[in-house]
């Protein structure tokens, strides 16, 4: 009975162990708003919480669909008449093994409604289609999902990766001249993107709200965004293109 109770014991430490190394720096998160973030009710150090929509692999295992993401307030600002500012960072995840600490940055926000065209076919006949594994879809930011045995393609018709059951695999792809021009290590190995392109980088759906500051630089891990109103929205719904750029105290990369 001892030697049970021992053993779970290491294995639990171990399972631990394994989960504050199981997310290195250049790995995409896509996730999705499980609660809203409204500026005007939000107070500093509340939890914002959100989940993984697609399975995302690792060197030693995977994070499964719906592994939960969390991140808090750090500060808000709104008014009657001044712009409204939201700062967030989303700076832990749920695992099997406990919780692991982490640093991201925002590559791309899309509203509820972006993400809701993106998960149904285009036009024509694959409307009628109740089968979703032969529909072909657009992601956020344009490129073009052929399911059933088809490839990704980006605006340009370059293929880019291959759709899976819960999403696409991609490979990163840079915007010269952007935030996400720069490259990490991670880029090379397809990863999983959701309803997102691979060369998806900044603010869709919205109009008012722009990303002030991605987190990639100091204060590293902080995602502010601004409205051009006074008041500023995350619904629940929201969809994230996360990307870690540093364990938890580390130095970041981009």
């Amino acid at each position: 009975m001892k030697c049970a109770f021992a053993f779970a014991v290491v294995l639990v430490l171990s399972m631990g162990t394994m989960a504050q190394t199981a997310v290195p720096p250049g790995t995409v998160l896509p996730l999705r708003l499980s609660t809203s973030v409204d500026a005007r009710r939000v107070k500093p150090g509340q939890t914002v919480v959100a989940q993984i929509m697609q399975r995302v692999s690792l060197p030693s295992g995977s994070l499964a669909r719906g592994t939960k993401v969390l991140g808090q307030v750090v500060r808000v600002s709104t008014g009657d008449r001044a712009p409204a500012t939201l700062a967030l960072r989303f700076d832990r995840l749920l695992s099997a093994g406990g919780v692991v600490p982490m640093q991201t940055s925002l590559r791309a926000i899309a509203s509820y409604m972006a993400v809701g065209e993106a998960e149904v076919p285009i036009s024509g006949p694959d409307r009628g289609n109740a089968n979703p594994w032969d529909w072909t879809t657009e992601q956020i930011g344009g490129d073009i999902v052929y399911r059933g045995g088809g490839p990704v393609v980006d605006p340009g018709g370059n293929a880019v990766g291959k759709p899976v059951d819960d999403g696409v695999l991609d490979v990163v792809e840079a915007q010269p001249g952007s935030r996400c021009s720069r490259d990490v290590a991670a880029n090379e190995p397809p990863q999983a993107f959701w309803v997102f392109s691979a060369g998806a980088c900044g603010v869709y759906g919205w109009y008012d709200i722009a990303i002030q500051h991605a987190g990639h630089s100091e204060p590293q891990g902080e995602i502010v965004l601004a409205s051009s109103k006074p008041d500023l929205k995350l619904p629940s719904g929201t969809g994230l293109l996360l990307r870690v750029v540093a364990p938890a105290g580390g130095e970041a990369r981009r």
